[in-house]
């Protein structure tokens, strides 16, 4: 090899000048990581009552027999579909700390189901979606029921 006229002859036991340098601090670091130790990662997680009142409400969808969240009005539902107004998380009022929540639910039944059943799936579903998605335990699901649907004059019903 040829440098400025001068032949460097290098061997397998020779260092290339980058490999000469130590890092004191990153090398350290490095030998760490590949240890394969494992590590805590600290950090602080908030989960806004939109959210919480979101994952509720479409839990609550879920329940056969649940015609809408909160009530229902042509303003809200206009609102809604021009999206003014967050449709997920109305009816949903919502207060937390660290590990549990309480919630206040305003429902609509469709007639001709049980409310005491309804309720008692609303308040599973809603505990269990809260658990899961946010780890948050349903301290107190309280179910306000502010109307009744009935099938004939619900949307989307095919005769």
């Amino acid at each position: 090899m040829s440098n400025s006229g001068k032949e460097i002859i290098t061997t397998g036991e020779e260092k290339s000048i980058e490999d000469r340098f130590q890092d004191t601090e990153m090398a350290a670091k490095i030998a760490e990581l590949e240890s394969g130790a494992e590590y805590t990662i600290g950090g602080e997680t908030n989960i806004s009552d939109e959210v919480i009142g979101s994952i509720a409400a479409l839990a609550a969808r879920e329940v056969e027999g649940i015609a809408n969240i909160g009530l229902s009005s042509v303003t809200r539902t206009l609102s809604e579909t021009f999206g003014g107004a967050e449709k997920k998380a109305r009816g949903v009022k919502v207060e937390h700390g660290k590990k549990e929540a309480i919630l206040d639910l305003s429902i609509q039944v469709v007639y001709g189901f049980s409310i005491p059943q309804i309720v008692v799936e609303v308040r599973k579903k809603v505990g269990a979606g809260l658990l899961e998605m946010a780890g948050l335990i349903a301290k107190e699901i309280n179910i306000n029921i502010t109307g009744i649907a009935f099938p004939e004059k619900m949307p989307g019903k095919i005769e």
